[in-house]
């Protein structure tokens, strides 16, 4: 019998240790029978992804993936926080943004979990003027006030510091920012605005408000143009660095400026590429910071990416926004701001902004998030991508300063490229369904209705391009509603199945759910001339196994054009078979497949 040892922990003690050799030998046996006859490292890189910015996930981490130390929270560089204490002591700051406000939106917020209140005044939200009366009620001196005026925020910061005034808040318990952000403004317009006025806030900031911050640096509109992580860490910093400069030539010392600076990041559902970009980014300032002379923490606001929201399905929002919330809460952001789920529809309702509040109360209260500091910490993925995406994301930054700075690579039009450039890979990716789009390339339901809001204020537009994931496929499903609204029905295909279910379910599901992500019924039956003209269908898809085409496909064919199909598909590989004009498979371009069977169906 054999005796445990007394700490009851060494149960495979006698078992010799597995190495990475014998770990890639099983997967090159696997890889072979697939067909792949690879070896040692290149067997490991064909299960290898490949993501923006030149990284990629290996299958496999180990503690030979050596990165540098990443310290502890509250010590440079920052890697696992800004404080010592992480959001350990109340979890994150729990921040909701408000455009356009209901009566009483403000206050049910704040009474429901809220900690800090996101304003949007002047362009894309409501009246500067207005916001004694959307602040009514609020105690100023418990509840953060960030506000978002572009270049309107002289004067609301002037409003907001007569309410603080004029209401007997102390000037120390005023907490929050002022929302400064010239170049944010200028990348989201294209009009630029004086440095002046800004340096005047900040230093009324430093001498009289401790708690108060005056400029943001917002990520936001590089990642709404369709930049990558490391793109939006680049600009985010060569901004800072541009804020720096500013304030110090206006006065401030360096540790001053550096202290009124809040950065904002968007969080997405990938959820490991956004913690790691969250503990970059800290890095990548205490870097600037340090050698700035004055080595401080970053203050982080993470905000659900508006890129990922879609419009068909949105209620699938709730599920990718509570990932996000989940990445920026282990990535130790000090604020969240979660979109409601209806964000791109237009205002959000009650419900939407309540469970979006309730997301972050979720992971803080009832998963303990934040009971744990930087839980991703000594994970040997984590720390690996925490570190590319590091040097990727300074790569970026040395070429927006060797351009001239942010402001320079703006007015240029390098930025603007660079960003279009990424996008462009990526829309190819999602135009081929690579990058999935749940509800909306994948699992689409042409039967529910469409989602209504009223209408948001228009956002600020003229300068970088806004993207979002869904934008190809909602203007397909845009030309079928119109067709339906004209018609009184959709555009169909009739998905004509060979030979038992077992031989043709997995290829018609396949081609169903294809079609319908172009707003294409699809109607199933055999592959008879009768079934194909009940159908009411203009175009025919061929579903079975490679087999059955082998014997079958050719005559079905023929049977469909005779009875009047304009067009058959064939869902599988691309085989010629005479009658067979297109194919439909994994990786084959939807969009452009899609946009072109609409076409033929003269629907426009």
């Amino acid at each position: 019998m054999t005796v445990l040892p007394d700490d009851g922990l060494s149960l495979a003690a006698e078992f010799p240790d597995a190495t990475h050799e014998q770990w890639q030998r099983l997967v090159e046996g696997v890889l072979r029978k697939s067909g792949k006859e690879l070896s040692g490292a290149a067997a490991e890189d064909a299960l290898s992804t490949t993501l923006e910015d030149g990284l990629g996930t290996r299958p496999l981490y180990t503690a030979d993936d050596a990165v540098p130390d990443p310290g502890f929270p509250g010590f440079a560089p920052f890697v696992r926080g800004g404080r010592a204490e992480g959001s350990t002591t109340g979890g994150w700051d729990v921040r909701q943004r408000h455009t356009a406000v209901a009566d009483g939106a403000v206050l049910a917020d704040l009474e429901n979990g809220v900690a800090s209140l996101w304003l949007v005044a002047g362009d894309g939200g409501f009246p500067v003027e207005r916001l004694p009366q959307v602040l009514d009620g609020v105690y100023l001196d418990l509840a953060a006030v960030v506000l978002d005026a572009g270049r309107q925020v002289e004067p609301a910061a002037r409003e907001l510091l007569r309410l603080y005034e004029e209401r007997g808040v102390a000037k120390e318990a005023a907490r929050g920012n002022l929302g400064a952000d010239p170049l944010g403004h200028e990348a989201r317009t294209g009009e630029a605005f004086g440095f002046a006025p800004v340096a005047g806030l900040a230093r009324k900031c430093a001498d009289e408000y401790p708690g108060l911050r005056a400029l943001t640096v917002d990520a936001l509109p590089y990642h709404e143009a369709g930049g990558s992580a490391a793109q939006e860490l680049g600009c985010s910093l060569a901004t800072g660095v541009a804020y720096l400069r500013e304030l110090t030539e206006a006065g401030l010392s360096a540790e001053q400026a550096c202290a009124q600076l809040e950065f904002r990041y968007a969080a997405t559902a990938d959820q490991f590429l956004t913690i790691a970009k969250l503990r970059a980014a800290r890095r990548l300032w205490a870097r600037v910071t340090e050698v700035c002379g004055a080595p401080a923490p970053q203050l982080q606001h993470a905000v659900t990416s508006p890129v990922m929201m879609s419009r068909r399905d949105p209620w699938v929002n709730m599920l990718r926004t509570t990932v996000a919330t989940l990445a920026a809460g282990v990535g130790g952001a000090d604020a969240v701001t979660v979109l409601p789920f209806d964000h791109a529809l237009g205002l959000p309702d009650a419900f939407a902004r309540r469970i979006a509040r309730n997301t972050s109360s979720i992971l803080v209260e009832e998963s303990h998030l934040a009971r744990v500091i930087d839980p991703a910490g000594g994970s040997w993925y984590v720390e690996r991508l925490t570190d590319e995406l590091a040097h990727a994301g300074w790569e970026f930054f040395q070429g927006i300063e060797r351009a001239g700075g942010q402001a320079a690579a703006l007015r240029s039009g390098r930025i603007g490229v660079d960003l279009a450039n990424t996008w462009a890979v990526r829309s190819a990716k999602l135009a081929k369904r690579r990058e999935p789009i749940t509800g909306v390339s994948e699992f689409p339901n042409l039967a529910e209705p469409p989602v209504e809001r009223a209408p948001a204020p228009p956002a600020p537009s003229g300068g970088l391009p806004r993207v979002r994931r869904d934008e190809a496929f909602e203007a397909l499903r845009a030309r079928s509603d119109a067709h339906l609204a004209a018609t009184g029905s959709r555009p169909r295909i009739f998905l004509a199945t060979l030979g038992p279910a077992a031989a043709h379910t997995a290829r018609a599901t396949f081609a169903s759910n294809l079609f319908q992500a172009g707003g294409i019924e699809p109607v199933t039956g055999d592959a008879t001339a009768e079934a194909f003209r009940a159908s009411g269908a203009t175009e025919a898809c061929l579903c079975s196994s490679d087999a059955l085409y082998e014997e079958r496909a050719e005559a079905a064919a023929e049977t469909l054009a005779s009875a009047g199909a304009a067009h058959v598909f064939l869902a599988g590989r691309p085989t010629r078979y005479s009658g067979v004009g297109a194919h439909v498979f994994a990786g084959c371009d939807a969009v452009a497949l899609l946009s072109a069977t609409l076409d033929r169906m003269g629907v426009s």
